[in-house]
């Protein structure tokens, strides 16, 4: 119905400053069949990472650290997956005040086995921006946690219709009419306990926009209860759960669309008016 025509839509700027391998991870197959840790080659985190946790890993020594890497090029039958571990910049973006990074382990994808050590170990060490990952037009996941409502009744938390008012209510009006047989079978019936702050994963956001100038699309006054871009940051149609300020893991899509034009949409105006 839209199509050759102009419309606007609402988006969510995310901003991505460059994340940074610090070691990479080798995995085995078990005894069960599950995955062991093989090997673990680290790097030594550069000056401008300023790494506050304890993390004893750091305190290696290079000769056996080059050892331990070719050690994994030499077990290349035994390597099943490989994962890098990358720390945050947090201190590149605009709106956060915190330093210390946040550290996590991202699994290496594409090619064969030797493709993937080799790549782990060329990029220890070197940051990864996000254009080097992503493209605009494309689809990718969020992986986040929701914001916090803290413990809730069962209306607000499942809907549930409230009981009539026009009569007396001996327990309350705001609750459930009956529990069914809750003791010695599994349960579906709402009640009431914690609402939000639960790891979520949205599928298939459309990329709209990557940028390295964030006074693009910052508004006058910057964003409200964030402030100003200043590093890279992409574009997402749409809504994203969370509050902000909070970190967000982007991935490629696990179940992308079926007959979809992945071509990086045309934008023709960002409106910079104040939201405050």
């Amino acid at each position: 119905m839209n199509y050759g025509r102009e419309i606007t839509v609402a988006a969510t700027v995310i901003e991505t400053p460059p994340i940074v391998p610090l070691g990479a991870r080798f995995y085995t197959r078990g005894m069960f069949g599950g995955l062991k840790t093989l090997t673990e080659v680290w790097t030594e985190p550069p000056k401008e990472l300023e790494i506050w946790r304890k993390i004893s890993t750091f305190t290696f020594d290079p000769e056996k650290n080059e050892l331990r890497s070719k050690n994994v090029l030499n077990q290349l039958d035994k390597v099943v997956e490989v994962g890098l571990i990358v720390a945050t910049q947090p201190k590149l973006t605009g709106g956060l005040s915190k330093k210390v990074p946040d550290i996590l382990e991202v699994k290496i994808g594409g090619g064969t086995i030797q493709d993937q050590v080799n790549y782990a170990l060329s990029v220890l060490g070197k940051p990864i921006d996000i254009t080097s990952v992503f493209s605009v037009g494309q689809f990718v996941d969020v992986i986040g946690v929701t914001k916090g409502k803290g413990f809730q009744g069962v209306i607000k938390r499942f809907g549930v219709r409230e009981l009539p008012k026009w009569h007396k209510h001996r327990k309350g009006s705001r609750r459930i009419g009956a529990r069914s047989p809750t003791i010695g079978a599994l349960s579906t019936v709402p009640q009431a306990g914690q609402m939000g702050f639960h790891r979520r994963t949205e599928f298939n956001k459309w990329i709209l926009h990557i940028g390295n100038n964030g006074y693009e699309i910052t508004p006058s006054g910057g964003f409200p209860h964030y402030g100003i871009v200043r590093s890279t940051h992409v574009i997402l149609l749409g809504s994203v759960f969370g509050t902000p300020k909070r970190p967000l893991i982007l991935r490629w899509p696990i179940r992308p669309p079926e007959n979809v034009i992945l071509e990086p949409p045309k934008i023709l105006h960002i409106s910079l008016e104040s939201k405050q």
